[in-house]
C-alpha cells in the first residue's frame, strides 16, 4: 500500500485505499455492468421463479415486467429492486478493488449520520416551496403530459403508491451510492480534482437515464447531479443527495399518479427549457440551506487518511518455542 495522505476529502477516500491506478478503472466498469446488466438479470430469473410458482405465464410475463412504456405497479418495482441493487454493488467494489469498508461510501465519519439525513428532507420540503413560487411565474408549456384533471384513486394507483413509498427510496439511494458515491471517488482518486469528482458522475448520471432523452431534461439531470455532487463534498457524505433525490422521485411519481400516468414519469418525452428556472431554483436553495445546516451542525467533511489503513496483522507465537510469549 502507498503511503495514506494526512487528510482526505470525501471524493479522495480511495486514495486511503489499496494503491493502482487500474483499481477505480476497473471498479467504473464493474460498476455499471453490475447495475445495468448483472442486476437486472438476476432480478429477472427471481421474477421468473415468481411468475412460475404462481402459475404465471413467464415469458409474457417478464416481457410486461421490462415495459416501461407502460408499466405496471410491479414492473417498477422490479425497475426500483434493481437500482437499488447499486448499494451492494458499489459496497463490493469499494472493499474488494480499494481495500475499504462499505462504510466509507457513507461519509467521512463514516456511516450514515440519521439526523443530518432527516433534517435535510425538512429542508427538501422548502426548497420545493420555492420552486412552487418560482413555476407560478413562468409560462406554462404547451402540449405538457400533465392535466388539470385529478385522475381516479383506482386499486392499480394504489399499489402504485405502495411502491413508490417503500422502494423509491431505497432505488433514490442506490443511485446516489452509485453515482455520487462509488464514481465520485473513484474521479476523485483518479484525478485529485473536486471539479472532475463532481462533473464526471454528474454527466454520466445524465446519460445513464437514457440517450433518447431530449436535451432539456438532459440538461435538468446533468445540472441535479452537479448539485447532488457539489453537497456530496462540501458535506462530507451522501446524506443531503439522497434527501433530494428521494423527494424529488416523490414529487415526479406523485405527480404521475395524480395527473398523469407513471409512463411519461419513467420516459419523459418532452421536456422544455421553461422548466430549468424552476428546478435549479429547487437545488440551488437546497444546496444553500443544506450547507448552512451542515455547518451549523459542525459536520466533518475530511478525514485523516491513517484512519483508512487496515490493522497489521498480529503475530502469534507458541508459547512452547523460543521467543514465545
Amino acid at each position: 500500500m502507498s503511503p495514506t495522505p494526512d487528510t482526505l476529502g470525501y471524493h479522495e477516500l480511495q486514495r486511503g485505499g489499496r494503491a493502482g491506478v487500474w483499481r477505480p478503472l476497473l471498479g467504473i466498469v464493474l460498476l455499471f455492468a453490475g447495475v445495468f446488466l448483472l442486476a437486472p438479470l438476476l432480478w429477472q430469473v427471481l421474477f421468473a421463479v415468481g411468475y412460475a410458482v404462481a402459475g404465471e405465464p413467464v415469458v409474457s410475463s417478464i416481457q410486461r415486467l421490462l415495459d416501461t412504456d407502460d408499466p405496471t405497479p410491479v414492473s417498477l418495482a422490479f425497475l426500483n429492486v434493481v437500482l437499488a441493487s447499486a448499494i451492494p454493488v458499489a459496497w463490493f467494489l469499494s472493499t474488494a478493488l480499494h481495500g475499504l469498508r462499505p462504510r466509507w461510501l457513507s461519509s467521512v465519519v463514516p456511516r450514515l449520520r440519521w439526523r443530518f439525513f432527516g433534517a435535510c428532507l425538512g429542508l427538501s420540503v422548502v426548497a420545493l416551496f420555492a420552486t412552487v413560487v418560482v413555476s407560478s411565474f413562468l409560462p406554462q408549456e404547451s402540449g405538457s403530459e400533465v392535466s388539470t384533471t385529478v385522475n381516479d384513486f383506482t386499486s392499480t394507483t394504489r399499489d402504485f403508491l405502495l411502491v413508490v413509498l417503500l422502494l423509491t427510496p431505497l432505488q433514490a439511494a442506490g443511485e446516489e451510492y452509485a453515482f455520487r458515491g462509488y464514481l465520485t471517488q473513484a474521479f476523485g482518486g483518479l484525478f485529485r480534482s473536486r471539479v472532475v469528482a463532481v462533473v464526471a458522475p454528474a454527466l454520466l448520471f445524465g446519460l445513464a437515464h437514457g440517450l433518447g432523452q431530449s436535451l432539456p431534461v438532459f440538461v435538468d439531470r446533468f445540472a441535479f447531479g452537479l448539485v447532488a455532487g457539489t453537497l456530496v463534498i462540501l458535506t462530507g457524505g451522501l446524506e443531503a443527495a439522497i434527501a433530494m433525490h428521494v423527494l424529488n422521485n416523490f414529487l415526479a411519481f406523485g405527480l404521475a399518479l395524480a395527473f398523469s400516468d407513471m409512463g411519461s414519469a419513467l420516459n419523459p418525452t418532452g421536456g422544455s427549457w421553461w422548466s430549468l428556472p424552476a428546478t435549479l431554483t429547487q437545488s440551488l436553495v437546497y444546496l444553500a440551506l443544506a450547507l448552512v445546516l451542515a455547518r451549523r451542525m459542525r459536520l466533518h467533511t475530511t478525514v485523516e487518511g491513517g484512519v483508512l489503513e487496515p490493522p497489521a496483522p498480529r503475530v502469534y507465537r507458541s508459547p512452547l518455542r523460543p521467543g514465545g510469549s
